[in-house]
């Protein structure tokens, strides 16, 4: 036996010699069909895949403080279990049902007994000189903890390297992931099916969208737009999706894998024409040549040829966990409303899995309940979703924080479904979020009568953003009871800046009440005025009073004296600023209207130019981050690319998902950024434009043409902006805390909107 081995073997009867595992296996409701997913590499190798996290996270020397080994047997059958005590060597021992049960032990001790904060934003891992003693063993709640959005992939992972992903595999597993999304290199192997299948490479082209936009082109929202994608761009996704399945499947986190939708090539006709296929319906005004791919009927044998085509090569290729996404009417609405052809084609989609797969479950994004409420009536998501045999079908109820469906589908008619929280879409900027709810319509989902529940998740569409929030959910896996969330946003600032500050503490109790405590099911996407297209009728709304956040903010500012150096507080000085400055322009913006509808060209004036002054303090404050830049995303584009032509086409992808999302602006400003560059070329242009030609009206009666307003902004500022190869920089400008003051004291008044005169 190794000397690995026999460490692991010697761990394992010490913990269980003092009753760790003490606890009587428990049933699971569905044991029997989900008991095959859990993971499937030796409990020594995802014990040294632990190790490596601490290594990563805490560096070699101090990570040989923690000891850690994974014993499958410790807690009840279906559920994870770590437990942790402090041993006569000053070692903190971590014992957990898999690599990453230890993980997210390793992070519970950090989090509550060391004061540590590790997220997407960044790390403070200031340690205490003595361990702090423990003795605890933690048992989640539910089976899975699910992480990502279909869209993540687009709108936070789309230039990824392998650093980054290794990080986030990491983060993942230290906040008890177990179940996630590993949807890359899938395009790769579409063109070996549809090579296969006799299509040509420019068949296959006109289909994929560019990098940027391969989730909605994987969901048949549309096809070709910002591709075409290369073979580097395959040969290099085939490389990472290995590396990215290595990593998880070692640390124990099952990987959801992809599997055919029904979608296929308008050029799919050609090679046969006698196909039954039905042309998608336009998503979103994208014009002919970008949208409306082909969906198979279910009851044609082509499907089956497919789907089992595709998905034997994918597990040829990188193997399987039996666990595959597939989003057939993700805002796509069915040709018919025929319950036989709904039943029909769940079961063929689940087919197509199962004749490969024969323990397929089948994991499902519930969004289409949501976005399409009229078509999807109860007996219609019956019919979708019992076609499938209770227990081989996991749904993902996407947006429970807001518009849950669980409680409308009878618990999705006994199916097993993941209480999500969505909070983001396109990646957007702002603050916001439901404390209130994830605090306790989790727990009360998980108890209803007849609930299904087995898991929690997060499924944003874009990451980097509103960390407390996500923070507090991922608690949710574990906790018992509800939290005082008062309490736990003050601790929140304590671990997430290394040490109590009652400045802080202060603020985030009370963002804690603001930004953090939206109840209701109006949509909030954090979209402001100044990331809209100008429009003379927008309306600006918070369910928050603006003079409580800024007067959290001044506080905020305060806690730099104490907490300057932090660099989580120096990211969060940077994102309150910003917050407030939008703040400050959707009042303006409300005076702006008001005055031009009164003919007060004084107000007006006066106004405008102090809305166009807070797009320079915006940059300049977001300048500061390197968080906050343009750059960053744009680098991250072209580094990968290995030609010019490469290059300029990643680039056109970054710049346009973020703006125009589309040639004309299908869907723009979706997935705005508040990022430094943006600002000033992009949303400050746009309003420079229209607040002109208000003005123009006001002092020279010059009629107001929208449609000429917008075709100036568009040919002017929109359009080239896509196409530009503007260099912007990764490294921040500015001392953040001495600018945001700079800020404070120009824009912060306890009552009324500051206006520089004329």
């Amino acid at each position: 036996m190794s000397r690995v081995k026999l460490l692991y073997a010697f761990s394992v009867i010490i913990f269980k010699s003092i009753g760790v595992s003490g606890q009587q296996p428990k049933s699971d409701a569905f044991q029997d069909t989900l008991g095959h997913i859990r993971p499937q590499s030796l409990p020594e190798v995802q014990a040294i895949a632990a190790t490596g996290i601490a290594e990563r996270l805490l560096g070699t020397r101090r990570a040989k403080l923690f000891v850690m080994t994974v014993d499958p047997d410790l807690g009840p059958i279906g559920k994870d279990t770590f437990a942790i005590k402090k041993n006569n060597l000053e070692q903190i021992e971590i014992l957990g049902t898999s690599g990453v049960a230890v993980a997210w032990g390793l992070h519970y001790y950090l989090k509550n007994y060391c004061n540590v904060h590790v997220s997407w934003d960044g790390n403070q891992l200031d340690l205490p000189k003595t361990l702090p003693n423990v003795h605890v063993t933690v048992t989640s709640n539910d089976r899975f903890r699910y992480y990502q959005n279909v869209c993540t992939a687009g709108y936070s992972f789309a230039w990824w390297q392998w650093n980054q992903w290794e990080r986030n595999i990491d983060w993942m597993a230290l906040n008890g992931i177990n179940l996630a999304l590993a949807f890359t290199g899938q395009e790769a192997i579409w063109e070996r099916v549809y090579l296969e299948m006799n299509l040509t490479r420019d068949e296959i082209n006109e289909h994929f969208g560019g990098p940027a936009f391969l989730p909605w082109t994987r969901m048949g929202n549309i096809r070709g737009f910002g591709g075409s994608l290369s073979s580097s761009w395959h040969e290099r996704s085939i490389r990472l999706q290995h590396r990215i399945l290595q990593r998880m499947r070692e640390i124990g986190i099952i990987p959801v894998l992809p599997a055919f939708t029904g979608y296929v090539p308008r050029s799919f006709s050609r090679i046969f024409p006698k196909a039954n296929a039905t042309k998608a319906d336009r998503w979103n005004r994208f014009a002919d040549n970008y949208c409306c791919p082909y969906l198979l009927d279910p009851e044609d044998p082509l499907f089956q040829t497919v789907g089992e085509k595709f998905l034997k090569m994918y597990i040829e290729e990188f193997g399987t966990d039996h666990v595959y996404n597939c989003d057939t009417f993700n805002e796509n609405e069915p040709h018919t409303s025929s319950l036989k052809y709904l039943r029909n084609i769940a079961s063929s989609v689940f087919k197509s899995m199962t004749n490969v797969d024969p323990k397929a479950i089948w994991l499902m994004q519930g969004w289409l309940f949501v976005h399409d409420k009229l078509f999807w009536t109860m007996p219609r998501a019956e019919a979708i979703l019992t076609s499938v045999p209770i227990g081989r079908i996991i749904i993902l109820d996407l947006q429970s924080e807001q518009f849950p469906q669980y409680n409308k589908l009878k618990s999705y008619f006994g199916q097993p479904f993941i209480w999500c929280m969505l909070h983001n879409f396109g990646g957007t900027l702002g603050m916001f979020g439901s404390a209130q709810i994830i605090n306790y319509n989790v727990h009360a989902a998980r108890n209803m009568n007849g609930s299904t529940m087995i898991g929690t998740g997060l499924t944003p569409e874009g990451i980097n953003q509103n960390y407390v929030i996500y923070d507090l959910m991922t608690e949710m896996a574990y906790r018992k009871e509800n939290v005082n969330l008062y309490t736990w946003f003050e601790n929140y600032a304590s671990r997430r800046y290394g040490a109590w500050n009652e400045y802080a503490a202060t603020a985030w109790k009370s963002l804690a009440r603001t930004v953090y405590n939206f109840v209701g099911t109006r949509r909030m996407r954090g979209h402001y005025v100044i990331t809209k297209r100008p429009n003379l009728h927008l309306a600006p709304w918070t369910w928050y009073k603006h003079n409580t956040f800024y007067d959290a903010w001044k506080v905020f500012l305060q806690a730099a004296g104490g907490r300057r150096n932090s660099t989580l507080y120096r990211h969060d000085v940077i994102d309150l600023t910003r917050q407030a400055l939008q703040l400050r322009a959707d009042e303006l913006y409300t005076i702006l209207i008001k005055s031009f509808v009164e003919k007060n060209v004084d107000t007006f004036k006066s106004a405008a130019k102090a809305f166009m002054e807070l797009f320079d303090d915006l940059e300049s404050i977001l300048a500061s981050g390197k968080a906050f830049l343009l750059g960053s995303w744009l680098e991250g584009a072209k580094n990968l690319a290995t030609n010019d032509a490469e290059k300029r086409l990643y680039e056109y992808n970054a710049r346009n998902q973020i703006t125009l999302w589309g040639p004309r602006g299908e869907i723009r400003d979706y997935a705005s950024k508040q990022w430094s560059g943006v600002v000033v070329d992009y949303f400050k242009p746009r309003w420079a434009i229209f607040l002109d030609a208000l003005e123009s009206f006001l002092t020279r009666g010059t009629r107001v043409n929208v449609t000429k307003i917008y075709e100036r902004i568009f040919e002017e500022v929109e359009k080239p902006f896509t196409f530009s190869q503007k260099l912007y920089t990764t490294e921040p400008k500015g001392d953040c805390v001495d600018t945001a003051m700079r800020i404070l004291s120009k824009w912060y008044k306890p009552q009324g909107i500051p206006i520089p005169a004329g």
